[in-house]
């Protein structure tokens, strides 16, 4: 199997399964003539958090991390006329292109864009008594996963689904020596997803256009 034959079959499942979207396609075409990184989630795994989202009956939503918001966009488009999506950007630029991408998808009116350090906002989030929120996308820089998943255990219930992305890191999470922060982020959060009794948690590898990685996914069996 080859990164090439990989992309062939995304590109095959997208196009049978993810049907063209002009808003989510000027969404990403914004993202890169603005330069911002093509680390966005896929289309088929957009669509995944949007069902996700649906199968919960999801009401209000937290993603720590916006990028150009074309995850924001497939979440936000899963929620009820009544719901609403706080997601969390560290980037002006990152934010700006957002924005723009949330407007032009008719999607300003569900999603509050804040934009600074997640570590920063969350703890405001919950002194303002938001929350709980009943599914959290977390797609941040890896070095500060445990403490985005501590802060998500907070601002959860019991039911609330957690989804965390870019946890295999191509397979490297397996070296316990590795001198990369992210692996040494996604480990420390794999120990605390293994010990927390508050929930359950798996973590499955996949493949696709976007390589090697993989994703958790993660109940909360008990309130805070």
């Amino acid at each position: 199997m080859s990164q090439e034959q990989w992309s062939a079959v995304d590109r095959y499942l997208t196009d049978t399964l993810v049907p063209s979207d002009a808003a989510l396609d000027a969404a990403l075409a914004a993202s890169a003539a603005a330069g911002l990184p093509p680390i966005n989630v896929a289309p088929n795994q957009g669509k995944l958090l949007h069902l996700l989202a649906r199968i919960q009956g999801a009401r209000t939503i937290l993603e720590i991390g916006t990028l150009g918001g074309y995850s924001t966009i497939w979440l936000a488009r899963a929620l009820p006329a009544v719901g609403r999506l706080i997601t969390l950007e560290s980037e002006p630029k990152h934010a700006e292109v957002a924005r723009a991408n949330l407007d032009r998808a008719g999607l300003a009116n569900i999603v509050e864009l804040r934009l600074g350090r997640a570590l920063d906002t969350l703890p405001k989030l919950a002194a303002e008594g938001r929350g709980p929120f009943d599914l959290i996308f977390i797609d941040a820089d890896k070095p500060s996963n445990p403490d985005y998943f501590a802060w998500a255990l907070k601002l959860s219930r019991r039911g609330s689904v957690i989804v965390i992305d870019n946890v295999v890191r191509k397979g490297a999470i397996i070296d316990p020596e590795s001198a990369d922060p992210s692996v040494q982020g996604v480990r420390r959060l794999n120990k605390l997803l293994a010990t927390e009794r508050r929930v359950s948690a798996t973590a499955i590898q996949t493949v696709g256009s976007k390589g090697y990685d993989g994703l958790a996914i993660v109940l909360v069996t008990e309130g805070p």
